[in-house]
């Protein structure tokens, strides 16, 4: 049995919905039971803007395999611009 994990963390971005472009404000990080994907626990994310409601949502269900390798790409491809000058250190 799995208890369900969650993390919730304030972005900034935009992303694309049933009504169009928004502005996100947050993503909620989960380990629970997905909704769809076909497994007994996903790694789901959802990015939000709570003051637009719900049209104002992008949901992802993904495989521990999947996150893993997304997480890893996301942190290679930030390295690889830094790298070549495109992200300025702070």
């Amino acid at each position: 049995m799995c208890t369900m994990i969650v993390e919730k963390i304030k972005i900034d971005g935009s992303g694309s919905g049933r009504a169009g472009w928004f502005a996100l404000q947050q993503a909620n990080i989960s380990y629970d039971h997905p909704f769809n994907a076909p497994y007994e626990h996903a790694l789901n994310i959802d990015f939000v803007n709570e003051s637009q409601g719900l049209s104002a949502r992008v949901a992802v269900e993904l495989s521990e395999f999947a996150a893993r390798e997304l997480a890893r790409s996301i942190l290679s491809v930030l390295d690889i611009a830094e790298t070549g000058g495109h992200i300025k250190k702070v």
